[in-house]
């Protein structure tokens, strides 16, 4: 029954807060973030490098035998190996006493009233606050650190209408609603209350900031550790040509008689004196994810991601029995499906798109009899209906959510061969990557659509079942003797 088939296509992935700086295993940033852009000019930059390694220094955690140092590179600041580096050799080892943690924001003078915020509000707090302190004994640390990067959390509104139509722009709202959210009830309980712990008045811009940086430069599901920054090894970039993602990093002990921790970060490949350390940050990410956390895109084709939003509508008279049988199958009322660029569709979204259109002749099997056997029925065809159905309402959807971006692929392509700035370069990048994984999600329902005389639908299968068609689809008739 088309009327209750719902299909979200367009601009609609949402952003899922609750699975921010918490130890949900999909949290996302599971690698840090290097400086994607320094905002000082390279000399300055250089100086503010050398306080920095000077305060390292002077805090024992770092000298002239170490591996790798921080240094001006083309994304801004990076690691650099001052010696030849072999593959998996340690390049840095960070103690807990340079860390920043909840654990430090517990221990501060905002401690007491940030003990009932979110691990992230709180040290983002924490980052606000010590930034405003000329004399925080974090200083050199903080002065490495970005005023922004190309994150799309930092765009102006003219940048963002370059994403119109895109999933990443409505991801990029979300965020950035929930930042002043969650900003406002940190105000109200927080910052008007308890304005003398601040030696200015905290702003959204300054909230934002914060959260960009964490967004972007924590380590995560560490051992113990599910929010952390950790100076000097936050600046280790990543490379595309890294495949390697484990066993990169760890927190270890620091000796066997010591009860302290370290941080210890490994190079994934061999290195010679000049070049730097690089890491992969994340494979399993999309360019879009790549975008909002990170404020970089990949050319990698399968980095190209469209997420496909499936709804079973609550009008729908059989609402009860399909979502008792998609959360029987662990899908729900609503279920996303990420459609890769060159990947297969995933495994499940056909059963639920054949269950969300299930309708007229078809809902006998939605009878309790087949509530154990009826997956197995929906990972075929069911009818000639319902097949041509969830065709013609994804093959609509993908139009429409098409006619929604300003630009079409060819024009993107063409831009893309140009000198653009980075942000720019995202934009369009996002786009032309979101327009072609939904071609190919109507070129492969289309083609569908064309073979639909030629699928054996359930009522054939069970007739061959009890041996009454046989395998040309001919009837076979019994002889009696």
């Amino acid at each position: 029954m088309a009327t209750h088939f719902t299909l979200l296509l367009s601009p609609s992935k949402p952003f899922k807060n609750s699975s921010f700086f918490t130890k949900n295993p999909s949290l996302h940033f599971k690698k840090p973030l290097s400086i994607t852009s320094f905002q000082s000019p390279q000399p300055a930059a250089a100086a503010v490098v050398q306080t920095f390694w000077q305060w390292l220094s002077d805090q024992d955690v770092v000298s002239a035998k170490t591996p790798a140092k921080p240094g001006v590179v083309p994304q801004g600041l990076g690691l650099v190996a001052q010696r030849d580096i072999s593959r998996n050799e340690v390049v840095l080892e960070i103690p807990k006493k340079l860390w920043i943690n909840p654990d430090v924001v517990a221990a501060s003078e905002i401690g007491n009233v940030c003990s009932g915020l979110k691990p992230w509000v709180s040290v983002a707090l924490f980052l606000i606050r010590e930034k405003f302190k000329e004399d925080s004994t974090w200083r050199p640390y903080l002065d490495v650190l970005p005023e922004s990067t190309n994150s799309t959390i930092f765009w102006s509104e003219e940048e963002l209408a370059e994403l119109q139509g895109t999933q990443l722009l409505s991801t990029t709202s979300g965020v950035k609603s929930y930042l002043q959210r969650e900003f406002l009830k940190v105000e109200e309980e927080i910052l008007v209350p308890h304005k003398q712990l601040f030696t200015s008045p905290v702003t959204l811009d300054d909230f934002s900031w914060a959260f960009g940086i964490l967004r972007s430069r924590s380590f995560s599901r560490l051992r113990g550790q599910n929010l952390v920054l950790i100076p000097l090894a936050d600046l280790v970039n990543h490379s595309p040509d890294i495949t390697k993602e484990d066993g990169v990093y760890e927190i270890k002990g620091a000796g066997l008689f010591s009860r302290d921790l370290i941080f210890s970060l490994r190079s994934p490949i061999s290195l010679k004196a000049g070049e730097q350390v690089l890491i992969q940050y994340n494979l399993n990410m999309s360019n879009a994810e790549l975008a909002v956390d990170y404020g970089f895109i990949e050319a990698k084709s399968d980095r190209n991601m469209y997420t496909l939003t499936l709804q079973i509508s609550e009008s729908d008279p059989f609402f009860s029995d399909k979502l008792d049988i998609a959360e029987t199958n662990g899908l729900g009322e609503i279920a996303d499906f990420d459609i890769v660029l060159g990947n297969p569709l995933p495994p499940t979204l056909l059963p639920y798109l054949r269950l969300v259109a299930l309708g007229g002749t078809d809902v006998f099997l939605l009878e309790s009899i087949f509530r154990n056997t009826i997956w197995g029925h929906l990972e075929l065809p069911v009818s000639r209906a319902n097949e041509e159905l969830i065709c013609r309402v994804v093959r609509d959807a993908c139009k429409s959510a098409l006619s929604e971006y300003h630009t079409t692929i060819e024009e993107d392509e063409k831009l893309e061969r140009k000198e653009l700035n980075p942000r720019l370069k995202i934009a369009v990048g996002i786009r032309a990557g979101e327009k072609k994984v939904l071609q190919q999600i109507d070129e492969i329902f289309k083609q569908r659509q064309l073979e639909l005389d030629e699928l054996e639908y359930y009522q054939e299968r069970r007739l061959k079942d009890l041996g009454l068609v046989g395998e040309q689809g001919e009837i076979i008739f019994w002889e009696s003797k």
